[in-house]
């Protein structure tokens, strides 16, 4: 029996409920006391570099020309890898039947580690990655899986020479900027490269997978109209100067032209942690906040119309006691306006500007306390 391939469809909510959809699924992982520290296969850790952009000219300041856009897929095409998946299940009668998915991965490192969704994973027993030169591995296996984003890191073993892409920074994208995606639509056809443009930041939706039987918010995501086809999950959203910027995630039922990725930016802390070390945790604050819109600020008399505002109420404490936050003197009604000089709101939420850094990492938070701005600096713990 084959399976349809791996992708997701959502159902956008209006704009209040996005806000408080996005503040509850941020808050309950970020309180959740179970399943989040993740389990690590041991490899042998290496020195295998990531090619970060951090320096120079921003990527999402270029645009395609005329007959760039194949200079560009033909620059990142091959680091993109089908993911194809075998499951197993008892039927009634006790009959075991087998079947068999594919969605997308882009390497990442030269040594094999490979980030795709973890939903086209879920499940499988069995993990193939054919690479665009028709190369077919075996030994894979899921490395770690992020607690929040939805993000595989799965790892090739003995290989230390695969092309692996460049990743841009997603906290200085456009609404307007060009991107392509590129993935394995369909199941069938394999780094199909498709253009468009970014349609919207910040965005909230609920994706289910095809037979409406999962369902998941996903948060801060890009909106794009890059075609994301069935079989394009995991996959890259690419920028014109060759940076993947996002990983393709979901698509609207509701309407063509609308797709989703989750910000590469996001994901970098875990990705960097999971190389160096072969270990990989979730940086941690630990506080509750509602992202300022300008319908919040209304609502709580507050000072900006964007920024995160710690919040507490007869349920929640705003600052969890013992956490990073509360050791570092955040407190409930202080404003989050940036981290590390990145406007919060503007560049992303806390939870995703928060998941570029690693564990032990110190970073500098702005805050509004009343009417004072002050500087607190915050050393990230990890999801226990």
């Amino acid at each position: 029996m084959t399976k349809q391939p791996a992708t997701k469809t959502t159902q956008p909510t209006s704009k209040r409920q996005s806000t408080w959809q996005s503040v509850v699924v941020i808050l309950a992982l970020l309180l959740s006391t179970t399943s989040l520290t993740l389990q690590i296969v041991d490899y042998l850790k290496g020195d295998t570099p990531i090619t970060f952009t951090t320096t120079g000219t921003d990527g999402n300041s270029a645009n395609f020309q005329e007959g760039s856009i194949a200079d560009i897929a033909k620059q990142v095409t091959p680091s993109v890898v089908s993911v194809v998946t075998e499951t197993r299940t008892t039927s009634w009668f006790g009959q075991e039947q087998s079947a068999t998915a594919a969605g997308t991965g882009v390497i990442v490192s030269a040594d094999g580690y490979i980030l795709t969704n973890k939903h086209v994973v879920d499940g499988a027993e069995e993990i193939n990655i054919i690479t665009d030169d028709g190369t077919t591995y075996t030994k894979v296996t899921v490395a770690a899986t992020d607690p929040i984003n939805d993000i595989a890191f799965l790892k090739i073993q003995d290989v230390d020479s695969l092309p692996a892409a460049k990743l841009g920074d997603s906290k200085t994208i456009n609404v307007g900027q060009q991107v392509i995606a590129i993935g394995n639509a369909l199941g069938q056809f394999q780094n199909t490269v498709s253009s468009g443009i970014i349609s919207g930041t910040g965005r909230s939706v609920t994706a289910t997978n095809q037979s409406a039987t999962k369902a998941e918010n996903l948060t801060d995501m890009i909106q794009t109209d890059t075609a994301i086809n069935a079989g394009n999950s995991g996959g890259p959203l690419v920028n014109a100067a060759g940076e993947v910027i996002g990983i393709n995630t979901a698509v609207s039922s509701q309407g063509q032209g609308i797709g989703f990725a989750i910000p590469i930016s996001s994901i970098k802390g875990m990705l960097k942690s999971l190389v160096k070390n072969g270990t990989a945790s979730r940086a941690y604050l630990g506080i509750y906040y509602l992202s300022i819109t300008p319908e919040i600020a209304k609502a709580y008399n507050l000072p900006v119309s964007v920024g995160a505002y710690i919040y507490s109420n007869s349920q929640y404490t705003a600052v969890l006691n013992g956490s990073p936050a509360a050791k570092a003197g955040l407190k409930d009604k202080d404003i989050i306006v940036s981290i590390n000089g990145t406007r919060v709101g503007v560049a992303g939420s806390v939870s995703s500007l928060i998941g570029e850094y690693q564990v032990g990492d110190t970073i500098q938070f702005s805050i509004l306390r009343g009417d004072q701005t002050m500087a607190i600096n915050v050393t990230l713990g990890a999801y226990q």
